[in-house]
């Protein structure tokens, strides 16, 4: 880590990794709800469905406040690197925009636009697909600005909007940001199958946890050979930096840790352990790159506005904290109950009397 970790744009740098890091634990498990939503099946797919229907639904739209703050932030704090990244990466970012807008509209009209059936599965169909598509163009933005694929000649982006993002290590990174967040889906909607008491839809989900978190290891080994051929800078930063290699060392665990809790069939504990590994992921990524923005050759003290622009997006952000954090806290704790924050799983007499709160 350099001297200047914690100097001003470093800070606001770091927050736009916290609202990141909140879309991946709370936005990203929407969209893995969604892959579970495309791949229902068995007698109880219906049932399934409307578990992830009743999951999502109340709070789902509030997750992409942490999407709009990153990308506030990262304009307003950073607008060199705001600049380059939204002209060479213009056609993904376009996708996932469609994508989220799709996704949350053809969720409603499911839900309150048509009483037909075929009406309803088109609509369904549509959420389904969006939901894969919007993820996998998430990972391939990230994987684009880690490995270089960026080329910005004097001051001037050079692209032909494809090759910056066409590439082998972004499409393995958005394969691995799919499966991320199918995991914490899978992880989260069997804990919402248990609050509700239905043992059938848990077991359900815990099955495919399991399978999505071997699958989730297996992308996430394969992305790591990839950044060594494709993203040596990256891969320098992964493998030369105590701070990386313990994060690397820390999700390996967390990832046998919520298999292992899968398996004993701890919920509330594979709920923690998916969420602190998916934050060990994010921020390896993190402490990799840095201190650049965009690798291979703008940093973040390049890419910096003003300082007084730095000073008051700082001031901003505390005074919307205060508002934003006491306003979700409220909303998950109307909508979900005490379960929604709870850690670890009750003891094994008790459960069978716990009611949804």
């Amino acid at each position: 880590m350099n001297a200047f970790l914690f100097d001003l744009p470093s800070l606001v740098a770091g927050s736009i990794m916290v609202a990141l890091t909140f879309y991946a634990l709370l936005g990203g498990a929407d969209f893995g709800s969604g892959v579970w939503d495309l791949l229902a099946a068995g007698p109880r797919a219906r049932e399934q469905r409307e578990l992830i229907a009743h999951a999502i639904g109340p709070i789902w739209e509030a997750n992409h406040v942490w999407l709009i703050a990153a990308i506030v932030i990262l304009f307003t704090g950073f607008p060199l690197a705001f600049a380059e990244i939204s002209t060479a990466l213009f056609i993904p970012l376009m996708v996932m925009l469609v994508g989220i807008v799709a996704r949350g509209s053809a969720f409603v009209f499911r839900a309150y636009g048509s009483q037909t059936d075929s009406v309803r599965q088109v609509y369904g169909t549509v959420f389904a697909i969006a939901s894969v598509v919007t993820p996998i163009f998430l990972g391939i933005v990230i994987g684009s600005i880690s490995s270089g694929r960026i080329v910005v000649v004097d001051g001037v982006v050079r692209t032909d909007f494809i090759d910056a993002w066409l590439g082998v290590f972004p499409i393995a990174m958005g394969a691995l940001t799919l499966c991320l967040f199918a995991l914490l889906a899978a992880v989260y909607l069997a804990v919402e199958a248990d609050i509700a008491h239905n043992e059938a839809l848990r077991e359900d989900f815990r099955r495919r946890a399991i399978i999505a978190a071997i699958v989730t290891g297996i992308v996430a080994w394969i992305s790591l050979f990839l950044i060594r051929q494709d993203a040596p800078v990256l891969y320098a930063g992964f493998v030369e930096r105590p701070w990386t290699l313990a994060t690397i060392g820390l999700s390996v665990l967390l990832g046998i840790g919520t298999l292992a809790a899968l398996l004993k069939r701890r919920f509330y504990l594979a709920r923690l352990a998916v969420a602190l590994q998916v934050v060990c992921v994010m921020w390896t990524w993190a402490f990799a790159q840095y201190p650049y923005l965009v690798l291979p050759n703008l940093t973040i003290q390049q890419a910096a506005g003003p300082e007084i622009t730095l000073q008051i997006a700082v001031v901003a952000l505390i005074a919307g904290g205060l508002i934003l954090f006491p306003s979700l806290f409220l909303l998950y704790r109307v909508f979900k109950g005490r379960k929604a924050f709870a850690l670890i799983d009750a003891p094994a007499g008790n459960q069978a009397g716990v009611r949804r709160s």
